[in-house]
């Protein structure tokens, strides 16, 4: 059993994911903003955290991620402005990662989008730009860490229900269940072979365990 920080708790990947984790005998910590979500969570077999990631500082976060193992980053700005972009995709992730580090959590595994990184092509005028931006940022001070990392790259997000098979890459891709999304991650922390690993994925033909294969 492993103790694991899911941030951003509430949405609705982490809210697909969490009773996946629990009925792997783990324990999850959803960290959410709004003590009203507390209920969702607790229906999922989470037990809530109340805290923004987006105003805590480093020993903040420190301190909400004591006693894990394992963290989740599952937040996001959700297309917000430009500054709260970078402040809760950017920022806060990166000062939940050198957290994660302080407090011990050394596996650390972050929903990122497939195409991220430096090249990720998005035109200046784009308003997707800034969270291109964040999300490079992020994931590759995440490569950089001592951490045992896993980058996921979901490509677009459904609300579809879960078929359980993927295929891995960007080719011949378009889309992803959240609910396909929160399978990957579950099995991600299960499996060997998945740390130091970017995997790009989208639904597919192939069972999510012989895909991260």
């Amino acid at each position: 059993m492993s103790r694991i920080a899911v941030i951003g708790g509430h949405g609705k990947i982490a809210l697909a994911l969490t009773p996946l984790l629990v009925e792997q005998d783990h324990s999850v910590t959803s960290v959410i903003r709004n003590r009203d979500h507390s209920r969702d969570v607790e229906a999922v077999g989470g037990t809530p955290l109340v805290a923004d990631v987006e105003r805590l500082d480093t020993d903040g976060l420190v301190e909400a991620l004591t006693g894990h193992d394992v963290v989740v980053w599952a937040a996001g700005a959700g297309g917000g402005s430009r500054e709260r972009t970078y402040a809760v995709d950017r920022d806060a992730a990166i000062r939940s990662m050198d957290a994660a580090a302080q407090a011990g959590s050394r596996r650390y595994v972050m929903i990122s989008y497939c195409g991220a990184g430096p090249d990720h092509g998005i035109e200046a005028d784009n308003p997707f730009v800034h969270y291109a931006e964040a999300k490079a940022a992020a994931d590759e001070h995440l490569r950089g860490s001592d951490l045992d990392w896993t980058v996921l790259g979901p490509s677009k997000l459904t609300d579809d229900r879960a078929t359980g098979s993927i295929d891995v890459g960007r080719e011949g891709g378009g889309e992803v269940s959240r609910e396909n999304v929160a399978r990957v991650i579950a099995e991600v922390l299960e499996a060997n072979g998945t740390v130091g690993r970017t995997i790009e994925f989208h639904d597919g033909a192939t069972p999510i365990s012989e895909a991260l294969r």
